[in-house]
């Protein structure tokens, strides 16, 4: 007769190798699987991946009204504007928003502007629009400015 450790050691050492393969089978109840939620840790970046400075542009010393402006646009359409809609038209910073472009308009040029619109040209330049209040007469201040 052989001892029971033996055929349990031979049965043991058997679904070890090969596996055992009466695992129930679990019964889903829903057409959805959802992983199970695991350990998060908080994030311990060795470095900043996004670049600094960008929510202080605009307050930062060297950026003032002279590099929000670049130069006005004195194209035969910008004249058009100038005349016909008392409207100025200025390549600025890209990177300027029109709160910014207003207050540097009215700091360089003493002028109000009722609003200001702005457009991403396709070489990457943005071209802003200022409307003068009708106090100030956009044909006066380009004269001023020396574009006409």
């Amino acid at each position: 007769m052989v001892r029971k450790e033996i055929v349990t050691a031979a049965g043991t050492r058997k679904k070890v190798l090969m596996g055992a393969h009466n695992k129930p089978v679990r019964v889903r109840t829903t057409t959805k699987f959802s992983r199970p939620t695991t350990l998060s840790k908080a994030k311990a970046p060795q470095y900043t991946k996004k670049a600094t400075g960008m929510e202080t542009y605009g307050k930062a010393p060297g950026f003032d009204h002279y590099k929000i402006i670049k130069f006005p646009l004195t194209t035969e359409s910008a004249m058009k504007k100038i005349e016909d809609n008392n409207t100025l038209v200025f390549i600025v910073d890209v990177r300027a928003n029109k709160q910014q472009i207003k207050a540097a308009v009215k700091a360089m040029y003493k002028i109000e502007c009722q609003k200001v619109n702005t457009l991403i040209r396709p070489d990457g330049q943005k071209k802003a629009y200022v409307r003068l209040t009708q106090d100030h007469d956009a044909l006066d201040v380009a004269h001023n400015i020396g574009i006409i």
